[in-house]
């Protein structure tokens, strides 16, 4: 899989934190963690455990504590998505990013952005960049609805 232009979509400083909530560690994973080794940033990983096909556990993140949060496989299969938005805004800080993605076909992708609009992520928008994969990315707005 070529990562080059997903990683383009990222812009990590020094100091940065990104969390990615996944099944298991991948390609994507390690690009994003080398990524953020580069600029002395932090990266975090979630795993939900696949014999747990219920999800009814929500990932743990302190709040306003990540600059990006990516969602990978999860989304859809999750027990309550309205959930995991819900912990994804409040960890992000402000300004920041969600990004969802799972595999081609799996995801409605207007669905999910009127989702992602509904939970006051602005801006949502489909990019088709990972072979596979359905990509879509919002922003999350201080002072836009919720105003956490």
């Amino acid at each position: 899989m070529n990562l080059d232009k997903f990683l383009q979509l990222f812009n990590p400083l020094p100091g940065n934190h990104y969390l990615q909530v996944a099944l298991c560690e991948d390609e994507i994973t390690v690009a994003l963690r080398s990524m953020m080794d580069s600029v002395s940033g932090e990266f975090n990983l979630a795993l939900y455990n696949e014999d747990n096909l219920n999800f009814s556990q929500p990932f743990r993140a302190m709040p306003r504590d990540h600059d990006m949060v990516i969602l990978k496989d999860i989304f859809h299969k999750h027990e309550n998505p309205k959930m995991i938005l819900k912990l994804a805004y409040l960890t992000l800080a402000n300004t920041a990013h969600v990004i969802i993605m799972e595999k081609k076909g799996i995801m409605d992708v207007e669905a999910t952005k009127a989702l992602l609009e509904e939970f006051e992520f602005r801006a949502p928008n489909e990019i088709d960049i990972v072979d596979g994969y359905d990509l879509v990315i919002a922003k999350k707005m201080h002072m836009w609805g919720n105003g956490l």
